[in-house]
Order: structure tokens, then C-alpha cells, then sequence
């Protein structure tokens, strides 16, 4: 047995399935799980000793790479001072002021811990504001594995059943959700039209999908939500956990012009650590106690080792070229794969330094698109890539990322071992 092996045989006595999340058991791709030892730059390391060119760094969270010099040395100096008190502290303003300066929509913010908790706040947030008790969201999105969005969802748990809702769910958990198709824009305005938008708290969706593969929102979808929610009295939030600060400075809504009632963060904001926030406009968030009658509580919440890691990481993000350079080099990679897939049936679905290599299809718009793609294939060439020193999200349908550590070395050899791989048939 390789290290690796013993220690997930070891630690599947003890963690079910070995692993804290799902996909980390590398189930979909039919392999032992890598057990990683160390990270640096663009590379990672597991503990046998092998090296990986990493393109899913922490699912999308490390846009710096890993160990960033300022940013650990942020960290190790906020250590040195104490970890973690449970109390406020000056850093948890510095960094939400941060974030209200650079997204214009958000005038005010409450930290979490994680994207699940952020996501559960937000939707208790809009049905405190509204006093409504409904909510929409779009198949294949992926929200958390909160009760009430855990259904019709993407990520890990599509894997699970048919209707990606999880056991454990009450039907009274769900029974105010509903689910509509994601880029339809006929379907999801005839619904709010035909007297169901005033039953309606929020609409909650990804802006860019980064949960069912990269799919991006046809033309004028997102300025449907935003006109169809404002004239419904519904709340419109968007989930940037993954796409915030990574698709540009001000977010998908940035990118695309349009200003949410509420909005989701996690993962970079973090900068390596757990964090998580969700914010809006003022007089939507002051529901919140202690000034509100909507609760939400959190010991971790605003951890101050995590607000000095998502605060450098923002300072880092906003010197003058860095989403230019980023672009550059995401480009470097994926044109030559764009060029080779041109004779096969595939494709890449791409929005700034996220992206996903799609078998089988040639566009996907939906989650019923991915019922084409070819899973076998996608085993394959992960396992292929694995085996050269290239790692990727260990699921057909997840995002991968590039970060700024990537060296053009790096990108260049793992463009080109793909197009090999893809010339070859896998």
C-alpha cells in the first residue's frame, strides 16, 4: 500500500467514507483519493512524494495560489496575537469595509464561516424582509447543503439520486422551494407573472454556474431576474461564492452590470481560510439582530485569522493588471485546448480564470445538457492527467481555476499534454 492508501484506509475507520466532503473520495473518477501533504504556488504535493500542477486550488478559493508569501505572513502575524476570540475585532470592519468599496451593491455585510451559511442567511434574511415565505431556485445550481436548497441542486450531491435531493431532507424542509430551469427566460417569467410573484421571498441563483460545469447566463437572463423580482417585490440574490472576486474585481454582477438586492460570498474572500459572508443593502440586512429580529450567530464568525488572509488577498487583487494577467494566462491554456477539441465532440465553457472541459456536448445551457456528456471519457482523462502531474476537479461537472501563481512553464505543459491526450483518444 502507498501512504496515501494507509492513511484513507485509516482515516475511513473513523470519518465516514474517509472524507469530510464528498468528492474528495474520488468515487466519480473510480480512484483511491489523493491525500495532499503541502502546497506552494501552482503545485501540491501529497504524501508519497508526488507533484501535481494544481487547477482546482481549494475549488477556485486560492486565486493567489497556495501559500502566498503576504498572505502568510498576515496570518502568522495575527496567530502571534491570538487566533480566535469570540469578540469583535478591528479586522472584521477593515475587510467588510473592503468588500462595500468594491461592490457597489452591498452596503452592508454579516461574516460566516462558509458558503452554506452564508446561502441559509441570506434566504432567512429575505423571508425576515419580506414576510413572504417562497423561494426560486434554478436545477443544477448548487447552494449549499442547507435544508431548504438542497434540491434540483449540483456538485457532489447530483451524484447521489435523480433529483439531487439528499435523505434526511423533510418534504416540509422543500416544500418552499421551487425549481425552475436555469436560462429559460420564457418559463421562469411566465412563472412570476402568472400570480406567483408576490408569494415569492427571494430568487436566489449562481450568476455563473459553477456547480454543473461553467454555464453562463444567456443573454438578457439576468436582467429578466432583475426586472421580473423588482416589479414582483421579490429579493434577488445572487450566490458569488465561487464567482466573487474571481470572474473581476466587482464580482459576476460587475461583469455583468446588474445590482442584486443581496449577495453571497465565500472562498476568496477567505484567502485560504474559512470565511464566508453575505451582504446587501442596507435596510434589507439591518433585519438582522442585534438591531433586527431575523437571528444569526456565529462563535467563528469574522475569525480575525481569516479576515487578515481575505484582506490581503483583496489588497493583492486590486494592483493595477492583475485580472488582465490572469486572463492572459488562462488564455494561454485553454486556447490550444479550444483549437483541439474543434473535431471532437467536446467543448470548454469559460468566464474569466474559471472554466470546465465539457465530453460529449458541444454547448451546455442547462443541467439537462449534461445528461450527454461522456463520463467514461472524463475517467480517462482525469486519470491521464493524474498519472502526468496534472490535477483537476475530480468530477465531470465542476469549475476548474487558474491562479496567478500558474508559471507559463506549467500552463504550456499542461496544454499540451492535453491536446495530446484529446489527438490520441484518450
Amino acid at each position: 500500500m502507498t501512504i496515501s492508501e494507509m492513511i484513507f484506509a485509516d482515516a475511513c475507520k473513523v470519518i465516514p467514507g474517509g472524507v469530510n466532503s464528498p468528492v474528495r473520495s474520488f468515487q466519480a473518477v473510480g480512484m483511491q483519493p489523493m491525500i495532499v501533504a503541502s502546497g506552494s504556488g501552482d503545485l501540491i504535493c501529497d504524501v508519497d512524494g508526488r507533484e501535481f500542477i494544481d487547477y482546482c486550488g481549494s475549488w477556485g478559493q486560492l486565486i493567489l495560489g497556495h501559500a502566498e508569501p503576504r498572505v502568510v505572513r498576515a496570518t502568522q502575524q495575527q496567530i502571534e496575537k491570538g487566533s480566535s476570540f469570540g469578540i469583535a475585532t478591528k479586522i472584521e470592519g477593515e475587510l467588510a469595509r473592503k468588500i462595500v468599496e468594491l461592490i457597489p451593491s452591498v452596503e452592508k455585510l454579516r461574516f460566516v464561516s462558509s458558503g452554506t451559511e452564508a446561502t441559509m442567511t441570506a434566504l432567512r434574511i429575505a423571508r425576515g424582509y419580506t414576510g413572504r415565505q417562497k423561494i426560486v431556485k434554478f436545477i443544477g445550481h448548487y447552494h449549499g447543503h442547507s435544508d431548504s436548497l438542497l434540491v434540483q441542486a449540483g456538485s457532489g450531491v447530483s451524484a447521489l439520486n435523480v433529483e439531487a435531493t439528499s435523505k434526511g431532507v423533510n418534504a416540509s424542509a422543500i416544500a418552499d422551494t421551487i425549481c425552475l430551469p436555469f436560462n429559460d427566460i420564457g418559463a421562469v417569467r411566465s412563472f412570476l407573472r402568472s400570480g406567483n410573484g408576490e408569494k415569492i421571498a427571494a430568487v436566489i441563483v449562481e450568476p455563473i454556474a459553477g456547480n454543473m460545469g461553467v454555464v453562463l447566463p444567456e443573454k438578457g437572463f439576468l436582467e429578466m431576474l432583475r426586472e421580473e423580482t423588482a416589479l414582483a417585490g421579490a429579493l434577488l440574490i445572487f450566490d458569488e461564492v465561487i464567482t466573487g472576486f474571481r470572474v473581476a474585481l466587482g464580482g459576476a454582477q460587475g461583469f455583468f452590470g446588474i445590482d442584486p438586492d443581496m449577495t453571497c460570498f465565500g472562498k476568496i474572500i477567505g484567502g485560504g481560510f474559512p470565511a464566508a459572508a453575505v451582504g446587501g443593502k442596507a435596510k434589507i440586512m439591518d433585519v438582522l439582530a442585534p438591531i433586527g429580529q431575523v437571528y444569526q450567530a456565529g462563535t467563528l464568525s469574522g475569525n480575525p485569522v481569516a479576515m487578515c488572509a481575505g484582506l490581503e488577498t483583496l489588497r493583492q487583487l486590486e494592483v493595477e493588471g492583475f485580472y488582465q494577467r490572469l486572463e492572459e494566462k488562462t488564455k494561454r491554456l485553454v486556447l490550444p485546448i479550444e483549437k483541439a477539441l474543434e473535431k471532437i465532440p467536446g467543448c470548454i465553457q469559460r468566464c474569466g480564470s474559471m472554466f470546465t472541459l465539457f465530453f460529449g456536448v458541444k454547448q451546455v445551457r442547462n443541467k439537462e445538457d449534461l445528461k450527454s456528456i461522456d463520463e467514461a471519457k472524463f475517467r480517462r482523462f482525469f486519470k491521464a492527467l493524474f498519472e502526468r502531474g496534472i490535477y483537476i476537479p475530480p468530477a465531470s461537472s465542476e469549475a476548474w481555476f487558474v491562479s496567478a501563481a500558474h508559471t507559463d512553464e506549467r500552463l504550456d505543459f499542461t496544454a499540451n499534454v492535453i491536446c495530446s491526450l484529446l489527438r490520441d483518444g484518450i
